[in-house]
């Protein structure tokens, strides 16, 4: 059988400059409390910006 996640969960990234939700990516709440910020690369900008948690 498979194992449960646990306290892992999905969280949709959306870019802060062109506003697209294009990445998605898993985060462990327990350790993470607060919303998830990477700096990940957007296809319609074109370049690295920082990507925010969307609730």
């Amino acid at each position: 059988m498979a194992k449960k996640k646990g306290a892992r969960n999905m969280a949709l990234l959306v870019c802060s400059e062109c506003g697209l939700s294009n990445v998605h990516s898993e985060r462990n709440s327990t350790n993470t409390q607060d919303k998830l910020q990477l700096q990940k690369h957007c296809k319609v900008c074109k370049k690295h910006t920082l990507h925010k948690e969307k609730k």
